[in-house]
């Protein structure tokens, strides 16, 4: 696998729950997804601004992997490429031992496979 196709895997992984994040933003009953499953159904206003942070974040973070794979032209330095990769360990991390059973089993795969590409993206 190459760093590019590893970057690109990453920047597809990270579009899911960016979707999610805008849907939860617009009031979607998805917040057994998210957060633990704090909030089952529709996300409290200042929860659903926070989705949108978390939207923003996920794709700054898509965009560093992508640009760190060569994917895209954009010059990143090392440690926010190295953040983004312990960030997303962290996520990995809090979506596998969330209180959310559906919140473990969508998004558990889905960062470990974000994980898994960051760090090829770093090794190969």
């Amino acid at each position: 696998m190459t760093p590019a196709l590893s970057a690109s895997i990453y920047a597809v992984c990270a579009a899911c729950p960016i979707a999610m994040q805008i849907a939860l933003a617009f009031g979607a009953p998805l917040g057994r997804f998210a957060n633990g499953g704090l909030h089952p159904g529709t996300l409290p206003p200042l929860w659903r601004v926070l989705a949108v942070v978390q939207g923003a974040l996920l794709a700054a973070m898509a965009w560093v992997v992508l640009a760190q794979g060569g994917v895209i032209s954009a010059q990143v330095a090392p440690a926010v490429f190295w953040a983004v990769v312990g960030l997303s360990v962290l996520t990995m991390i809090a979506n596998n031992i969330s209180r959310s059973r559906p919140e473990r089993l969508l998004w558990g795969p889905v960062t470990i496979a974000m994980v898994a590409t960051a760090l090829c993206v770093a090794f190969l």
